[in-house]
């Protein structure tokens, strides 16, 4: 494992990654938010007896092979633990497409809670975030993969008892590894929630990552978040939200903070229990449209470098 991250000490010198650590410099154009395998069944009931890797790396592999060509060095790969987290599958498609994948440590508390298991509602932040500590520190579930990040989810609205349970022990976690809490977030009440738990834990808004940012329309709630310190993440760049996103990213990064914008497509993945794992949504739209619509909105080289690389980079290494 690189440095020990505290606030005392924020630059890590290695990144994990599912085939080993490499230096920041080395993760290059980054997305940030993607999945490759998901399963909704519920935390009671997933397991990966629901699919068969195989088939999985088959569908999966040439849609990262497609990507990497288009000039993605890293995919950050969000599915949380219980809703299909595989690092041995990740590992396997990483070595095979060239991509480096991370994957992550945490709880998804949004859809209702469905995806927590019965433990996030009995054990203390203290007891959770010693479970994600140890995965930071010795690997997931046997693998040796680490995470690089902790993948968190809220509800929309005030925070319930157990979104907030979630967010005191990502604090924790953060304290204890430097692992930044990328937290799906419903709205911008649940981030302004979000902020507060951080303020009454001293914990720095830059831990934080506003995932779907752009679910919460009011710019002004973007804005403060900004301020505060947290990285805004617009993902789920699509065909159909392309103009939606290209105002929001135009709009924070001339009111100041291009260097807290991060954007990504929210795309894939295998669907378990679907045939065939469903409609596998590939990861390219980004670099064949919207980049290209940044560029005619004048972005330059160096801007579309801060989005994709700088600030991702910044993102896991401190």
């Amino acid at each position: 494992m690189g440095a020990a991250v505290t606030p005392a000490n924020p630059v890590r010198t290695s990144v994990p990654t599912a085939t080993g650590s490499v230096a920041p410099s080395l993760l290059g154009t980054t997305l940030i938010h993607e999945h490759v395998l998901v399963d909704f069944v519920g935390a009671d009931r997933v397991s990966p007896s629901r699919y068969n890797r195989d088939e999985v790396f088959r569908v999966a592999l040439p849609k990262l092979q497609e990507v990497r060509r288009r000039g993605c060095r890293t995919l950050v790969e969000c599915t949380p633990a219980y809703l299909g987290r595989d690092p041995e599958l990740l590992r396997r498609l990483s070595k095979a497409s060239g991509v480096l994948v991370l994957t992550n440590t945490g709880y998804y508390g949004a859809a209702r809670d469905k995806h927590l298991p019965k433990h996030a509602f009995e054990e203390t932040p203290e007891q959770l975030a010693q479970r994600w500590v140890r995965e930071a520190q010795d690997g997931i579930d046997g693998t040796g993969i680490r995470p690089a990040f902790q993948k968190l989810g809220v509800d929309a609205g005030p925070l319930s008892a157990v979104d907030r349970k979630l967010i005191e022990a990502g604090c924790l976690t953060w304290q204890q590894t430097g692992l930044r809490m990328h937290v799906h977030t419903g709205n911008g009440e649940a981030a302004l929630g979000i902020l507060e738990v951080l303020k009454q834990r001293g914990v720095p808004a830059r831990a934080y990552v506003w995932v779907h940012a752009q679910n919460e329309r009011d710019r002004e709630i973007h804005r403060r978040l900004g301020a505060a310190g947290a990285f805004l993440e617009f993902d789920g760049i699509n065909e159909r939200s392309l103009d939606r996103h290209l105002a929001a990213v135009l709009d924070l990064w001339k009111a100041g903070f291009a260097n807290q914008l991060l954007i990504s497509q929210d795309s894939g993945w295998y669907h378990v229990g679907e045939p065939g794992g469903g409609n596998y949504r590939g990861y390219t739209f980004l670099f064949d449209a919207f980049l290209p619509a940044l560029r005619r909105a004048r972005m330059t080289e160096a801007d579309l470098r801060r989005l994709l690389v700088l600030n991702p980079r910044t993102v896991f290494a401190g």
